[in-house]
């Protein structure tokens, strides 16, 4: 199986499908992978795979890193639209997550003060008040539910630790609608386990979910990469317009990345 790990603290930029011209940010060792999730599809491979390597960058040396590559980019006058934070895992469980995004406001404000700063996060921290209180601080909260069905949520994301859909959904409510909610849709068989985020039991529960916690914006997406799974199928573009129709027509801003 080929996996994608990022080897440097920061990288890119890179173009992004959904936030243009990223500059990347791993908070997460350089030659594994760190996650509370297991996502069947996760471009980084399965969570077991990626055990070689545990160890986690220092708060200086991601701000030696930045720092450097902001300093470096902004004398070529080579753009950048968001500073993202992804990586190798799930960016949130780094320990020092908030002061982290702290240096990063400051450094974005100085050097590029038109970038976004952006977290993609599959949510499973934000029972931890610093770190929702950082992701409250930056442009583009961006909040992973794959399902609104907590069997499908154990067989799509395989959270390795204790997990409440329910607890997750009321700690999402805290961002007060100012946050962008990102939606895997997948069909496949995993473990046994039939998966199909278009069958209708599915699409209606996650059409209530959307209009429950009324994020500002939401990204709907699908497989692009090669996945650990391997009995996996893309949804179709048209497939994730249709189910994202009604809510478009009741005002919702809907962002579909095939």
């Amino acid at each position: 199986m080929s996996t994608i790990l990022f080897n440097e603290i920061v990288f890119g930029p890179i173009k992004s499908r959904r936030l243009g011209n990223s500059l990347g940010v791993n908070l997460l060792p350089k030659f594994g992978k760190w996650c509370s999730f297991d996502c069947i599809y996760c471009e980084c491979g399965w969570n077991k795979d990626g055990k070689n390597d545990t160890t986690l960058p220092t708060k200086e040396e991601v701000y030696e890193a930045l720092d450097s590559k902001l300093h470096a980019l902004s004398a070529v006058g080579v753009a950048v639209d968001t500073i993202t934070f992804s990586g190798n895992g799930e960016p949130t469980m780094h320990p020092a997550f908030p002061q982290i995004i702290e240096f990063t406001l400051q450094l974005r404000d100085k050097l590029y003060p038109s970038a976004k700063v952006s977290v993609l996060t599959n949510a499973t921290q934000l029972g931890k008040v610093q770190v929702r209180e950082a992701l409250q601080k930056i442009d583009n909260p961006i909040l992973k539910i794959d399902s609104p069905i907590e069997w499908m949520v154990d067989a799509i994301n395989i959270p390795n630790e204790s997990y409440s859909l329910e607890k997750t959904i009321g700690n999402i409510k805290l961002f007060n609608h100012n946050f962008i909610l990102q939606t895997m849709f997948l069909k496949g068989v995993e473990n046994g386990v039939e998966i199909d985020c278009t069958n209708v039991e599915h699409v209606e529960k996650w059409r209530d979910l959307v209009r429950e916690l009324a994020p500002r914006e939401v990204m709907m997406y699908t497989i692009d990469r090669e996945t650990p799974a391997k009995n996996l199928q893309k949804v179709t573009v048209e497939e994730m317009e249709a189910i994202a129709a009604p809510l478009k027509e009741e005002g919702f801003n809907i962002q579909i990345r095939g």
